[in-house]
């Protein structure tokens, strides 16, 4: 595996490697890598010739100070993730390579920006729009690999290539869990042993709240997510909602609609999101 540390080694080493027909992935992470980044390298492998995976801890997207000082950091053992799953490339800038000149854009994603992790997370997607265009349209991947566990955020990816026209096709791979349901995450790492065995819940709490949106009704699945995070002293609910999965608005029922339910829960200090289509 190289390791490459400004967009313009990658971008010279993909032209590169295009002029000889092979079809590039890419892999974009903010690092402190787990099982479920590294299925999206197994993914990209598996439909592309070479995969390049970038490591970038994107200031612009945390609306929390807290969040991003204390934002999970394992280099040395990342790469060496890397390298044991054949990855071809890795890009490693600093702020500088990505934000040269402390450019900014301005992105209007419409009504799937301003709900959910939009309405709660000011500026997040336009932070993740600013980062998200810069690595695509620097390093010229065929296809790009995201894990849906950032639901909301593939389809700001998606509406982000479309809105600028990018030659790049955005896969997404289905969310890895822990043994006990837990949807594999970086920020995982910061909890507590105690957090850590409380956070198994939301998945639990989330499978029976759809089974209840099925047999009574979106109002009472909701009261019950409500009811049972409640219930928990180490636990704060952010919010839960039961949208249409393809256009994320809020729904009243769920007959004859592709529905997906969306959470995003306080254990501790530390916000952890999950989604289960129902």
């Amino acid at each position: 595996m190289q390791i490459f540390c400004t967009i313009k080694e990658v971008k010279s080493f993909v032209d590169e490697k295009k002029q000889l027909g092979n079809v590039i992935g890419f892999v974009p992470t903010m690092g402190a890598l787990h099982q479920g980044h590294i299925s999206l390298i197994e993914t990209s492998r598996k439909q592309t010739d070479i995969t390049i995976c970038s490591i970038f801890v994107n200031p612009t997207q945390f609306n929390n100070a807290d969040d991003l000082k204390h934002y999970p950091r394992t280099p040395d053992n990342d790469i060496q993730m890397l390298q044991d799953a054949k990855c071809d490339i890795l890009y490693m800038p600093d702020v500088n390579d990505i934000y040269p000149n402390n450019e900014t854009q301005q992105f209007d994603f419409g009504k799937i920006g301003n709900v959910l992790e939009g309405e709660h997370r000011p500026g997040h997607f336009n932070g993740v729009g600013q980062v998200v265009s810069i690595l695509l349209k620097g390093i010229q991947p065929h296809k790009a690999f995201f894990g849906s566990k950032d639901y909301q955020q593939v389809m700001i990816v998606k509406e982000l290539v479309k809105q600028q026209n990018l030659s790049v096709d955005i896969i997404s791979c289905p969310i890895l869990r822990e043994p006990d349901g837990l949807a594999m995450s970086s920020r995982n790492k910061r909890l507590t042993v105690e957090e850590r065995k409380v956070a198994s819940l939301i998945p639990i709490i989330m499978k029976k709240a759809a089974d209840l949106a099925r047999e009574k009704g979106v109002t009472y699945a909701k009261l019950y997510v409500d009811e049972q995070i409640h219930q928990q002293p180490l636990m704060k609910l952010d919010y839960y909602e039961i949208c249409d999965a393809e256009s994320l608005d809020l729904l009243q029922d769920i007959y004859n609609k592709r529905a997906i339910s969306l959470i995003a829960v306080f254990v501790g200090a530390i916000r952890l999101i999950d989604n289960l289509e129902i």
